[in-house]
């Protein structure tokens, strides 16, 4: 098999994990990500217990890895079916579990949750092309994920039915039977080889998973359903526990805290790679967009230790597409593009998007994506950067198409929502109007209040009379904020978020564009100018 060095971690479980300090691995997130500390230990450092560590690129003949019975492949927060800035794709992850397979191997392809949204085609498909592919990629067992739930449980219950594989969701339960939903099993048991492997399924049950995406979705506390199954799976004798989660990573410790006899988290929900023990169990996430496969072997030992032996793999173009996986995604991108082209609704006025407006003064198109922003999040007030909307040209009245919304955004933001005083808002608003006259990505497109701005007064000193709705801000009130995720990782300066208390942070949050969509779906949309922002001429 064509590969690139990878490092390997042989983690040797004799009846604990690592001692106090032990080690963990983290490879942080791409630039302008957030970075977490992990178990003591930094991302990309290794501090070693006196665990068995070892590189390799391969399996020489009785290395030990290749006695394994199972070789777990982990995915988790898989928006799409094709490479992502050159990684990823669901045929290369494919091409990688047949090669296994012709090894000898018996590869269990698992998805932590995360997959029918959202995506520019899971708003077209509703996350139909996102279960054809996997089907193809030969996926052997999924959990749910918070963005299973962005089209209603209809909707998810039908794409559960399509789909070839196996679903273990603990969980999450359909409130008119009190069985999980979608006839999934609650809890799994497979024996590879020798070896038996008891499997549950959690979701978190986060305020970020509003009612109406819920529907007739019933959440249990994740401890709680572990409690129930962890005890089942060990009177069936299982002799390894894995839990498939879409927790976060504070939940995945917790729960390895709580219930010590689960060998193995398999997790998502954070959208870059972590390995990591908490205390005998070992957690891992593999990142996004199967940019990168986490590879388990687990093996069993005479003395009944259960040894993980874990191996990061970039899916690079080293893999080749395994051509039926390949046929079915180009199949749904050629189906793509007229669809794009269908509208969604129209416009009743010009939408003036020109660059040099936007991002100097309030126009009719800066305020109908905020709008956007604001009911999505139903919050107080939203906040955009002019320089996440782009176009640079007047729209004119007529239909809007998806084409049309994301040439309006056409980054992939994520809205967000915080919770901050009133001072922070005015400190937002005086960044966003520092560079005044000058024309600047960072300048705010506002939704929910109003404000004005003497531009001849020093940068930092030039807001005045903040309103939110009707009421003059209160700078010691607290106020909920929508916002792109750009600007709560620093994105245009916007520091001023980085410490607030998120709401709905980028792992729960919905894409911009289809919030943009929501907002003019099925009806004509005539924005104007409102004065939200008055801008006073130099004296």
């Amino acid at each position: 098999m064509r590969r690139i060095a990878f490092l390997v971690l042989a983690l040797v479980a004799v009846g604990a994990g690592p001692p106090e300090g032990g080690y963990s691995v983290g490879i942080g997130p791409r630039e302008g990500g957030r970075h977490e500390r992990i178990d003591g230990g930094h991302h990309g450092r290794i501090t070693p217990g006196p665990h068995v560590l070892h590189a390799q690129q391969h399996d020489d003949i009785g290395s030990p890895r290749a006695g394994a019975p199972l070789t777990i492949l982990q995915l988790n927060d898989v928006y799409s079916t094709l490479p992502v800035d050159g990684a990823g794709g669901l045929a290369r992850v494919a091409t990688l579990k047949r090669q296994l397979a012709a090894e000898g191997r018996t590869p269990f392809l698992m998805l932590a949750g995360d997959f029918l949204s959202s995506s520019v085609a899971s708003t077209v498909f509703q996350g139909e092309q996102m279960i054809a592919a996997l089907n193809a990629a030969g996926l052997d067992l999924a959990t749910l994920g918070n963005h299973e739930f962005d089209f209603g449980p209809d909707v998810l219950i039908q794409r559960m039915r399509e789909a070839r594989w196996e679903w273990v969701v603990s969980n999450v339960l359909d409130a008119r039977t009190g069985k999980p939903i979608g006839g999934a099993a609650p809890y799994v048991l497979k024996t590879f080889g020798t070896l038996k492997v008891g499997f549950i399924g959690l979701c978190l049950a986060s305020d970020g998973l509003t009612k109406d995406r819920l529907g007739r979705i019933r959440l249990i506390d994740p401890v709680e359903a572990a409690a129930t199954y962890v005890p089942i799976l060990k009177k069936e004798q299982a002799q390894v526990i894995v839990a498939l989660t879409h927790l976060s990573f504070a939940e995945d410790r917790a729960l390895a805290e709580r219930f010590p006899e689960i060998d193995l988290i398999v997790g998502g929900h954070e959208h870059f790679p972590i390995t990591a023990f908490e205390g005998r169990t070992l957690i891992s996430k593999s990142g996004s967009d199967a940019k990168v496969v986490a590879r388990i072997d687990v093996l069993r030992r005479e003395t009944g230790a259960i040894a993980r032996f874990h191996e990061l793999i970039p899916m690079t173009s080293s893999f080749a597409d395994e051509p039926e996986t390949a046929k079915v995604v180009a199949a749904y991108e050629a189906r793509l593009g007229p669809e794009l082209d269908k509208p969604v609704g129209s416009a009743g006025v010009p939408l003036v998007g020109v660059a040099s407006r936007l991002r100097a003064s309030e126009t009719n198109l800066g305020n109908l994506v905020a709008d956007a922003l604001r009911a999505e999040a139903r919050s107080d007030v939203a906040l955009v950067n002019a320089g996440g909307i782009r176009g640079d040209r007047v729209h004119p009245p007529g239909p809007l198409t998806r084409r049309a919304l994301i040439e309006i955004h056409p980054f992939g933001n994520v809205v967000c929502t915080l919770s901050v005083l009133g001072r922070v808002i005015v400190q937002a608003l005086e960044h966003g109007v520092s560079r005044l006259p000058a024309a600047a990505g960072q300048f705010p497109q506002v939704s929910g209040l109003s404000f004005q701005v003497d531009s001849a007064a020093p940068a930092g000193q030039r807001i005045r009379g903040v309103r939110v709705g009707d009421a003059a801000l209160d700078p010691a009130r607290t106020y909920t904020v929508a916002i792109p995720d750009f600007l709560l990782l620093g994105g245009d300066g916007y520091t001023m978020f980085a410490s607030e208390t998120v709401v709905v942070g980028p792992e729960d949050g919905p894409l911009m564009a289809l919030a943009l969509e929501k907002q003019v779906a099925g009806k004509e949309v005539a924005p104007r100018v409102e004065q939200r922002i008055v801008i006073d001429s130099p004296r």
